[in-house]
């Protein structure tokens, strides 16, 4: 016996940390669709990337502008003065004046000819200022900083390293900045503008799980506004219907009880001969059914409802446990591997006595021919700053497909193959099973666990 609990604590073990892999992935995965299709992002990409383009055909047209109108209307005043800075360097070209030039403006002076040789700006191309003298034998044509003196000399101007280091570089900034801010100020502006549409989304997700307690907030006197507002009002109408749906099941179900307890009596009375034994059987046997299905009905409209009450007591749910496995007809082989030592869990002793039993009873049925039993475990797990417990019943039969999965707590939903209605039941085990466990602050979880179900409780 125990070498069969530390087998079924292994596999749970695996199954555990394969299922919190494969989630933390999807998470991982969604996470980053959802980044990709947010509304707000891509708006606020297309107002950056607007900006971007409207800032480029800016500044290219005004390059284009000053290259062709304004450097053809400036080049005249620039030739003048260039020559007149050549007259005042004189001819030969002195090199004294040169370097007055330079230590009086904001320019280089290179001077080429057949006597003087002379660069302000040795650097060249890796000096700020020496990017015109790299540029002379490229471009052809009249350059307005290339002057040819009477003797043969060629002056070249340049700019300046200084007028670089003398550039207003806060201004830049500042600019910068105010770009920056211009793209926040969007941002914010759309996060404003879209905030109806997270809330409708939000108040959809809450109205899918059948929480009609909190409606979308209306923020805005407009479309979305109205949006949300007709939302509201077809959740408040789901909710009608739905009392409605419980109402008529409670009734009908309390008045089918008296009827059928009346006719399961009269049907015990009847003599039991042999030749009618069999008819007797049968009778009774669907009585029976209907009794559980009118019950389960019953049970499943309480806890169903948002004000269920839950008659909770310190409970041993080892002992519970091993008192309901004693009890079931054909569960002297299931593998228990519970914890000892765990402190009494305050629930409803008749209800947790119901999920086990249910929980118990699937595993029994779909392992009738499954190479080994079904295994029961129990463990403490930890929930915050407080310590819950964890059941989990798992089975060695068929399996579900996966997407089959997240229905089977459905309330009437029956899967097709192997739990198939030859195996009993109307589909209402599962969906107790789940209303049970939320009713306490828990959860309910379904898996493959190949083979086989896993199934797993999570008590707050």
């Amino acid at each position: 016996m125990r070498w069969r609990g530390e087998e079924c604590r292994d596999e749970m073990t695996r199954g555990d940390w394969h299922a919190k892999w494969h989630a933390r992935w999807n998470e991982k995965v969604q996470g980053k669709r959802r980044w990709r299709r947010s509304l707000r992002v891509r708006l606020v990409l297309m107002f950056v990337l607007l900006a971007l383009v409207m800032a480029a055909v800016f500044m290219g047209g005004m390059k284009k502008s000053f290259s062709t109108g304004w450097a053809e209307a400036a080049k005249p005043m620039l030739t003048d003065y260039a020559d007149r800075l050549v007259a005042e360097i004189g001819t030969p070209p002195d090199v004294a004046r040169a370097q007055a030039l330079v230590a009086r403006l904001p320019i280089t002076i290179r001077i080429v000819g057949p006597k003087v040789n002379w660069d302000s700006n040795p650097g060249g191309a890796s000096s700020p200022g020496g990017w015109m003298h790299d540029r002379e034998d490229v471009f052809g044509g009249d350059k307005w900083f290339i002057r040819p003196t009477a003797d043969g000399h060629r002056v070249i101007f340049g700019w300046s390293p200084k007028l670089w280091q003398l550039a207003p570089r806060v201004i830049g900034w500042a600019t910068l900045g105010l770009l920056l801010s211009c793209v926040l100020l969007g941002y914010a502006y759309v996060s404003r503008l879209l905030r109806p549409l997270i809330d409708i989304r939000e108040g959809a997700q809450r109205f899918g799980r059948g929480e009609f307690t909190q409606p979308i907030p209306i923020r805005r006197n407009d479309d979305l506004g109205d949006l949300a507002e007709r939302i509201n009002t077809m959740a408040e109408d789901i909710q009608a219907m739905l009392d409605a749906k419980r109402g008529l099941l409670l009734a009908l179900s309390h008045e089918l009880r008296s009827p059928l307890t009346r006719a399961r009596l009269n049907a015990e009375l009847l003599p039991t001969t042999p030749e009618g034994q069999a008819e007797r059987d049968a009778l009774l046997r669907d009585l029976n059914e209907m009794r559980d299905l009118i019950s389960d009905l019953l049970e499943s409209e309480r806890l169903a409802s948002p004000h269920v009450a839950l008659q909770r007591e310190p409970v041993d749910l080892a002992v519970l446990i091993r008192e309901i496995v004693a009890e079931m007809p054909g569960a002297e082989h299931v593998h228990l591997d519970l914890a000892e030592g765990l402190p009494p869990h305050a629930v409803d002793r008749m209800r947790i006595r119901l999920l086990v039993r249910n929980l118990l009873d699937n595993a029994l049925r779909y392992s009738a021919d499954a190479p080994r039993p079904p295994c029961v475990s129990l463990r403490a797990v930890l929930d915050g700053s407080s310590q819950g417990a964890e059941i989990e019943v798992r089975d060695h039969g068929p399996g579900v497909e996966d997407e089959q999965l997240e229905r089977l707590t459905e309330p009437f939903y029956r899967t097709d193959g192997a739990r198939a209605r030859a195996t009993g039941g109307v589909g209402l085990g599962m969906y107790l099973c789940r209303l049970i466990a939320e009713a306490h602050g828990g959860k309910l979880t379904v898996r493959n666990a190949q083979p086989g179900l896993r199934i797993v409780v999570r008590l707050a």
